[in-house]
Parts: structure tokens; C-alpha cells; sequence
């Protein structure tokens, strides 16, 4: 079982040495998959365990307000994701100003040996930490030398290609939902609170899920994309239905251009989804946003939708 701590004080006194991995990894993408597996390997090699740092909030959101990236997973799931690739231990710190003033040296020492008595670190190639993120791969092993533990950087590689979650942002802005599966290794994942929209969906015939997301997700560009609708509640337990999923402002109807994520579960008129925490995952772009001339075009071409996204899903893990 994964033992999941939140914040470094939860770490119990007697943790052994361990081989750490330490990183924001949003989206934990298949480089972040890599090196985490690296340190989940050395550690059940060397007899250790494997534990993942990770921080919430995303540490832009304290340094420069407002400028962080859209992010490619909640908190909560990039736990899930985490806890899934073999470590031992997940701690989630939370990434505050004073921690964003520590001198690398210090940021060492607190986080890493006096708490989880680090054996070994491995980071991405890029890692940099402490005040102004003036340490790096560099600095981390000479202090290592100086608190007793080996350190390397790893390329953030999968099968040859380097991996970024800058590169997955941008493929999500252009709407490329597959690009950015392939480089996370798993569908592009949203999620939400279903809410109360203008119904129009169900007075056309396909009632839609409309979800208010979570803050600063990364959402793909305006278009319809075939997908699945997932929940896991005590109403609805480990749903995952075929889904066509528009994303956009509903320029066919007049009223304020309000950008909306709405999933339609195909063929089913009979779910009571409001309130419930639910995920669209993303697997490919049927088209892109369009206005249409009246609104029996628009359900004419919902039809089209549906049934690309019906032929879609069909086999890929629905």
C-alpha cells in the first residue's frame, strides 16, 4: 500500500533511507513516468524504499501570481497517477513563500535528509531549486557529497522522444487531443462539478453533463471531440461511458459567449448527473466549433457527432 503524506511533518520519525524523486510533475507525463520508475527500481534494488515529493500549489502560483501554466491534472489525480507507478510514498508539500525563499543548501537539508534521509535523488535534467531556482543537477550533487547521498539527472525520454508538459499544453491549445495522449501515455483528463446550463442539449435530444472545472485546467481548443465521460460516485460507481464532448461558446444560439465543457453520454437520456464530480478524457477531434444557419443543421450535424464518436470509442478502452 502507498503511504501518502501531506506535508514533510507527516513523514514518521523512524523512515528509513529512501531514494527520493522530486518534482512538480504535472501531468506526470511519460518522462515524469520514467524517472519515477527509475527511483521506484533502485530503491526495491538497494533494498530501500522509493518516495515522490511533489507540491501544492503549483510553485508559480506563489513566485510570480498569476503567470503559472494551465494545469494538465488536479492535485488529487496527479497523486493517483503517482501512487500508481510503483513508489512507496507519495508527500505532498505544500509549496509556500517561505519554502520559495530557502537557499538550495537549506531546501536540502529540510526537505530531503533531515525528513526522508535521501540515500539517492533523481530528477529531471532541468530540476532546479532553492531561492531564485539557482540550484540544479550540479549543485545537488556536490551537496549530496556534503549530506552523505548520490544524485543524478535523467532526461525527461520516452522511447527516444523528450518529453514536456509545455510541449502537451501546446498540443491541448491546438486541439490536438491525441498528440497529447501519446506524450502523457493516457487520455488528457478534465474535471469538474456537473451544473445546471441552459438545457438546450436535452430539448435537441442529447442531454449533456456541463461542468464547471477546476481552476487553471488545461482545456483543449473550442471543438467536438469523441472521449468518455468518467465518474466514480456512490450513485454512479467507476462509470467510464462513450462520450462526444464539445467544448466552446455555442455560437448557433444567441446570448453571452460563455465558454462551456459539455459531454454527452451516448444513448443514454436517463442520468441524473448534477452535483456529481465527474472527468471527460479526451481521444480525438471530430471537428471544429461552427455556427450554423438554424438549429435543425445543428442537430443534423450532433447526429454526425455522435456517431464519429460512437465508431471512436468503439474498442479503445471504453
Amino acid at each position: 500500500m502507498v503511504r501518502r503524506w501531506n506535508g514533510l511533518e507527516e513523514v514518521p520519525a523512524d523512515w528509513g533511507r529512501s531514494v527520493v524523486t522530486i518534482g512538480v510533475f504535472d501531468g506526470v507525463h511519460r518522462g515524469h513516468q520514467r524517472i519515477v520508475g527509475a527511483a521506484a527500481d533502485l530503491a526495491r534494488e538497494r533494498g530501500l524504499k522509493s518516495v515522490v515529493i511533489t507540491f501544492d500549489p503549483h510553485p508559480d502560483e506563489v513566485v510570480r501570481p498569476g503567470t503559472h501554466p494551465p494545469l494538465l491534472a488536479t492535485t488529487r489525480r496527479r497523486i493517483e497517477l503517482l501512487e500508481g507507478l510503483g513508489t512507496d510514498a507519495v508527500v505532498v508539500v505544500p509549496f509556500t513563500h517561505r519554502l520559495s525563499q530557502m537557499p538550495p543548501d537549506e531546501f536540502v537539508q529540510s526537505v530531503l535528509v533531515d525528513r526522508l534521509h535521501a540515500a539517492h535523488v533523481i530528477v529531471g535534467e532541468d530540476f532546479r531549486f532553492g531561492h531564485k531556482a539557482k540550484g540544479d543537477v550540479p549543485l545537488l550533487k556536490e551537496l549530496g557529497e556534503k549530506y552523505d547521498f548520490t544524485a543524478e539527472g535523467v532526461p525527461l525520454v520516452a522511447n527516444g522522444d523528450t518529453i514536456s508538459s509545455t510541449f502537451i499544453r501546446a498540443r491541448l491549445d491546438a486541439g490536438d487531443v491525441a498528440g497529447a495522449a501519446g506524450a502523457l501515455g493516457r487520455p488528457h483528463r478534465v474535471e469538474g462539478v456537473v451544473v445546471r446550463g441552459h438545457r438546450r442539449g436535452r430539448a435537441l435530444g442529447f442531454p449533456t453533463a456541463n461542468l464547471e472545472t477546476t481552476p487553471h485546467a488545461a482545456i483543449p481548443a473550442d471543438g467536438v471531440y469523441a472521449g468518455w465521460l468518467v465518474c466514480d460516485s456512490a450513485r454512479y460507481p467507476a462509470c467510464r461511458w462513450p462520450a462526444a464532448i464539445s467544448i466552446g461558446t455555442n455560437p448557433t444560439f444567441e446570448g453571452p459567449a460563455e465558454r462551456t465543457v459539455e459531454a454527452y453520454a451516448l444513448d443514454r437520456d436517463d442520468l441524473d448527473l448534477y452535483g456529481e464530480h465527474m472527468a471527460v478524457d479526451f481521444l480525438a477531434r471530430i471537428r471544429d466549433t461552427l455556427k450554423f444557419d438554424s438549429v435543425d443543421a445543428l442537430v443534423e450535424e450532433m447526429h454526425r457527432d455522435v456517431a464519429q464518436a460512437r465508431d471512436l470509442t468503439a474498442g479503445n478502452g471504453s
